[in-house]
């Protein structure tokens, strides 16, 4: 993955195993290489900027890279019956679930649609922390982005015990990273387990 994001931010993507072939070599099952949970924003597109290809990557996507039971469910169908060796949580820079979350912190924000409420709440304790860690000033939407992809993380650990075992144990490693949308480039952030040379 890491060598496919270095091939994209050149410019110089391979496209790899999207022909024909490969379509009907997948036709019967899948054994993809890695789980990708990101962010569900369009500028993300995790096979294009992994320059990766059909049956590679197990793709989950929402707003904001939220952790809910059908992304847990998910995850824990890759790890447990797909059989990947890694996760890889996906957040960017310039997040609207981020900003969105930001601005629900304001005295004078305007009540959100309950659906769209319930998709940024969990960003907000990150939001909080930020903001008791600068003052008044301010606050940096990196750095709370930063800080939601580390609860992210430890959130899927907290949720679910399969996953959680399958770190323990040596077989599944997971890798957060941010995305930098003007550069294409995944920069790792956090790793939990052993991700040897797998990690993006």
């Amino acid at each position: 993955m890491r060598r496919g994001n270095e091939r994209f931010v050149a410019g110089k993507p391979q496209h790899p195993r999207q022909d024909v072939e490969r379509r009907h070599e997948l036709a019967g099952g899948q054994t993809p290489r890695a789980a990708l949970f990101g962010c569900a924003d369009s500028r993300l597109a995790a096979e294009i900027i992994f320059d990766e290809g059909l049956g590679d990557l197990f793709v989950v996507r929402n707003a904001g890279q939220v952790i809910s039971d059908s992304v847990v469910g998910s995850l824990e169908y890759a790890v447990g019956v797909l059989d990947v060796a890694l996760i890889v949580v996906l957040g960017h820079d310039a997040c609207g679930a981020v900003g969105a979350a930001i601005e629900s912190t304001a005295a004078d924000s305007p009540d959100l649609p309950p659906l769209i409420w319930r998709q940024i709440a969990p960003i907000v304790p990150a939001v909080r922390r930020v903001r008791r860690a600068n003052g008044e000033g301010p606050i940096d939407p990196e750095q709370v982005g930063r800080e939601h992809l580390r609860d992210t993380v430890a959130v899927l650990l907290h949720s679910s015990e399969l996953i959680s075992d399958a770190v323990a144990t040596g077989r599944l490693a997971i890798v957060g990273a941010n995305y930098r949308l003007d550069e294409g480039l995944v920069v790792p952030d956090v790793i939990v387990g052993d991700a040897g040379d797998t990690h993006p």
